[in-house]
């Protein structure tokens, strides 16, 4: 279940901190709200789909596309890539050149491997639980 969202001080209310268990039928449900959502949702369903197929058992969901933003820019997804098999993977969700912009283009979000540092000594999987406006403490979506 998505809980309620809360203001944490930045532009936006956010999901409270945790990782949040839903199905991909509740993020639509709760995030496609308008057709820019919508457009967004599609791509993270292809991707999740894509990293389902090969494996992955670990799909996280985070940035504007799970908080309040109505017109959010991307989303950012990391993904476990423990028993993933690259030859299912789609190439472009390893292609992380030019600040990811095949992703981008293709799904309109960021896929990272969870396992990948996203800062000096920090994991995308716990750097996605801070917000980037106020570094408190927020919440993610694990999707399955």
């Amino acid at each position: 279940m998505i809980p309620e969202l809360i203001d944490i001080g930045g532009p936006w209310k956010v999901l409270p901190p945790g990782v949040h268990d839903a199905s991909l039928e509740e993020v639509k449900i709760q995030y496609a709200t308008n057709q820019h959502r919508e457009e967004l949702f599609e791509g993270f369903s292809r991707g999740f789909g894509n990293l389902r197929s090969a494996g992955s058992k670990g799909i996280f969901l985070n940035g504007g596309f799970v908080g309040e933003n109505p017109k959010p820019s991307d989303f950012d997804c990391c993904w476990d890539p423990i028993a993933v098999d690259v030859r299912k993977l789609d190439p472009v969700l390893l292609d992380f050149s030019n600040k990811r912009e095949a992703q981008k283009k293709k799904y309109g979000g960021e896929f990272f491997p969870s396992t990948s540092q996203a800062a000096p000594g920090e994991f995308f999987l716990s750097y996605f639980q801070k917000d980037k406006h106020t570094g408190e403490a927020k919440g993610i979506i694990r999707v399955h």
